[in-house]
């Protein structure tokens, strides 16, 4: 397929587009959609045929037999990512914002502490909050410009109280692909502080070339008892109306308690998610994504350039994700100056900062999984809204 294609996706029930003059005051008709983590791509050709399939055959009924999608699973984790995965150890979520309810409500009791390394992902904390847990933020480190943790730090802030640490692999937003040695501090971490360590790879596939992404249990083999993997093909193929995801448990007694909540809450897959995600982890999917991965590194190269020319703007450098994630406190422009500048002057909708937790307030999220033209556009635009500065 080509990636140039702009699908016009407004009245499809696309939060993404649907909502952002509700949302963002982004007005509809020359608006762009930059803020929630969805692609304006067609998934790959297998996952559509898949679908044609079902929709062919008429009926609907409940799934059985995951033999196949297990597999394709294993294949995918072995194939793209070195990681062998027993199939037994798979259970299937309603996405991984579901997994990590799931994970807090089966290894926290209300009142715990749950570990956070922020900015990070929204929904983690709103989650745990809604959960009467307690969000622990052990800051990250902006390094000249580049997201680091400071464990020295973060032991010095533990209570006790803390049961769980999730930690999102690689980062959203920042956009890092962490080296072995800063996830071994995370298995380190966990460990002296006995935590339950929930690793959030959901954008594992999409990382940027001179970066390489380690799956958490090829790190330390001394975790896999307090360890939970979630993936999921969502992110990678742009399906996430499916709602599946994978929580991949390699310790029987942590697996027999997730499964337990699963059977308490009366949770089953979602037919439609499987057979997308079997289609997808395969070789053509696997091309796909390589092309995806080639056409976003492109987007970020545009935006990133548009970007740093403006005087007290800074984009983060992208390893992985295509999440822009930009600050823009160099500008020494108040959060509402720069709202208006880039929502109203620009007319782009943005993910705010400050939803990601600490260190997030003076930066602004754009999604870059566009057609090109679009980026430019907004590149453009973003220029011409901050001109005065240059």
């Amino acid at each position: 397929m080509s990636f140039d294609e702009i699908i016009n996706r407004f009245g499809t029930h696309s939060v993404k587009w649907d909502m952002m003059e509700k949302l963002y005051g982004v007005p509809a008709d020359d608006g762009l959609a930059m803020w929630v983590a969805d692609m304006d791509f067609r998934p790959p050709a297998c996952v559509t045929d898949a679908l044609k399939g079902m929709t062919d055959h008429g009926i609907y009924g409940y799934y059985g037999d995951e033999t196949g999608y297990r597999a394709a699973i294993c294949w995918w984790m072995q194939e793209r990512h070195n990681w062998a995965v027993d199939p037994s150890h798979i259970f299937t979520t309603h996405g991984l914002v579901n997994g990590t309810a799931i994970c807090v409500d089966a290894y926290t009791q209300p009142g715990d502490g749950i570990v956070l390394f922020t900015p990070v992902y929204h929904a983690f904390a709103r989650v745990i909050q809604a959960a009467g847990r307690e969000v622990v933020e052990c800051p990250l480190a902006n390094v000249a410009g580049r997201y680091e943790m400071d464990f020295d730090a973060y032991d010095a802030m533990m209570t006790g109280n803390e049961k769980m640490v999730i930690l999102c692999s690689p980062h959203n937003p920042g956009g890092r692909v962490w080296t072995r040695q800063e996830l071994q501090d995370v298995a380190d971490f966990a460990k002296r502080h006995d935590l339950i360590l929930v690793s959030d790879e959901i954008h594992h596939d999409l990382v940027y070339p001179g970066n390489t992404h380690i799956a958490m249990p090829l790190v330390d083999d001394s975790i896999l008892d307090r360890l939970v993997m979630m993936t999921a093909t969502t992110k990678t193929f742009n399906i996430a109306g499916s709602h599946s995801g994978n929580v991949i448990i390699p310790d029987d007694a942590l697996r027999a308690r997730f499964a337990a909540r699963m059977a308490a809450l009366g949770l089953s897959p979602n037919s439609f998610g499987l057979y997308m995600a079997e289609a997808a982890y395969s070789p053509e999917g696997a091309k796909w994504v390589d092309g995806l991965v080639q056409y976003l590194d492109g987007n970020r190269k545009i935006l990133d350039d548009a970007l740093n020319r403006i005087p007290g703007v800074k984009s983060m450098p992208l390893e992985a994700t295509y999440l822009s994630w930009v600050d823009f406190a160099g500008t020494g422009m108040a959060e509402s100056e720069v709202l208006e500048r880039v929502q109203n002057t620009a007319r782009i909708a943005p993910n705010h900062g400050y939803t990601f937790g600490q260190g997030g307030d003076t930066f602004l999220r754009f999604n870059i999984a566009t057609p090109r033209a679009l980026v430019e556009q907004a590149a453009e635009r973003l220029k011409d809204a901050f001109s005065d500065l240059q």
